[in-house]
């Protein structure tokens, strides 16, 4: 993968973001998502970590912290013994250098540390606070753990996902966590906007896990109250149109195909050469389609099945109908789509070389995002942090000493990347 191009990496280019401070105490996915992309985009991310460092750092394939190096790319590690009473001074003093504040702890705990809400906005009226958890800070539910595997079987997602005759099904990935990391991300801007623009005063922003992802499930309960029933798992169908589904194809990969609007069903039945299927009581209309969904499968399918997935693509490119290949992680990067958009690309890494991670995303075509730095080594940035708040090599050697700051080992950047 070494051919694969760096649109994004400009080390030392200013961002959109620049001068936006922010101080990062949260743990594993959600968090890490949020400031990476405000990273991306400029924001000077200083991500407290732990003695044993931040979670992620713990999720690895063949030894190496892949999840870590992508998610705290653009960020800057100091790491603190918070349990020490010096260290959470230490914080008091960051925060009035910062615009936000972003943290996952269990509700209550940020009070029991002496940051609570009220303490941070006193030192620093313009704040952003953003308030990670599974389930909020309030409510019955608010001392739970809360880890996305959870939220993601509350929220209504496991029920829908899967077949009917099966169990339910949770992601394979963190999708309550990324749903959220791209709520908050968006939340901790509109909220820094009233307070830069509108001269409002800063405020807390609180941030569970299941709302987000209940947000973009929410037609469910609409649907529930309308007809007083809970729509079956469908596997890949659809439950709103059809048809839609993932398709088996003569060399036994798969394609994915829609017909979710009117003329593409039309055009789709004229293509596979059954145009008398456009006025078929069964398949005139979607609820039709959606009502005779298994003959419907079973017609597509027959066709499907005959061609390889390579062929099954290109007919239905040819005659305009959406469909698409179902694609694992090698497939992906060798598309010509992907390589000429650039969406993958290998990055400088201090251990590896290189490594393959996402290009900044969404792309702003006027001021772009970059990746300038790869992820820290624990406490890598301890000392350049703590001096900016007047923590003189002195008392650093001390407090390191006394194990308040941890960490500080750092490797450097290779002068080029390894082919």
């Amino acid at each position: 993968m070494s051919d694969l191009a760096q649109r994004d990496y400009q080390p030392g280019a200013r961002g959109i973001l620049d001068g936006v401070r922010v101080l990062d105490l949260s743990r594993l996915f959600a968090g890490n998502v949020l400031t990476q992309i405000l990273g991306d985009f400029g924001a000077e991310v200083i991500k407290v970590e732990p003695p044993e460092g931040d979670t992620l750092r713990a999720w690895k394939s063949e030894g190496i912290e892949t999840h870590w190096k992508i998610y705290a790319r653009n960020k800057k590690s100091l790491c603190l013994s918070m349990r020490d009473p010096r260290a959470v001074d230490l914080i008091r003093k960051l925060v009035p250098s910062c615009r936000i504040f972003v943290e996952s702890f269990r509700p209550g705990v940020l009070e029991k540390m002496g940051l609570s809400p009220e303490a941070l906005l006193e030192l620093n009226p313009g704040l952003v606070l953003v308030r990670i958890s599974g389930w909020g800070q309030d409510g019955p539910y608010s001392q739970r753990p809360g880890f996305g595997t959870v939220i993601e079987g509350f929220s209504g997602f496991a029920s829908m996902n899967g077949f009917a005759d099966r169990e339910p099904v949770l992601p394979p990935m963190y999708l309550a966590d990324g749903v959220a990391g791209l709520y908050g991300s968006s939340a901790a801007m509109i909220a820094l906007r009233e307070v830069e623009v509108n001269g409002g005063r800063g405020q807390v922003i609180d941030l569970p896990l299941l709302d987000p992802l209940f947000a973009i499930l929410s037609p469910q309960v609409a649907n529930y109250r309308l007809t007083g029933k809970v729509k079956p798992r469908t596997g890949s169908r659809s439950t709103n149109s059809a048809p839609r589904n993932a398709y088996r194809c003569s060399d036994g990969s798969y394609v994915g195909l829609s017909g979710s609007i009117q003329k593409m069903a039309e055009r789709l039945f004229r293509a596979i050469g059954r145009p008398e299927l456009v006025d078929d009581p069964r398949f005139r209309t979607n609820a039709d389609r959606l009502a005779h969904a298994d003959e419907l499968e079973v017609i597509i399918g027959a066709f499907i099945g005959q061609m390889t997935q390579a062929e099954t693509v290109a007919f239905f490119e040819k005659a305009e109908v959406t469909i698409g290949p179902i694609y694992d992680a090698s497939q992906i990067v060798a598309d010509p789509h992907v390589i000429e958009r650039e969406l993958v690309a290998d990055y400088p890494d201090p251990e590896m070389g290189q490594l393959p991670m996402h290009a900044v995303v969404p792309r702003f075509l006027g001021t772009p995002g970059s990746i300038r730095t790869p992820a820290p080594q624990l406490g890598q940035h301890n000392r350049e942090v703590l001096a900016g708040i007047g923590v003189a090599d002195q008392a650093f050697e001390e407090l390191t000493q006394a194990g308040v700051i941890r960490g500080g080992t750092s490797q450097p950047m290779p002068d080029k990347l390894i082919d």
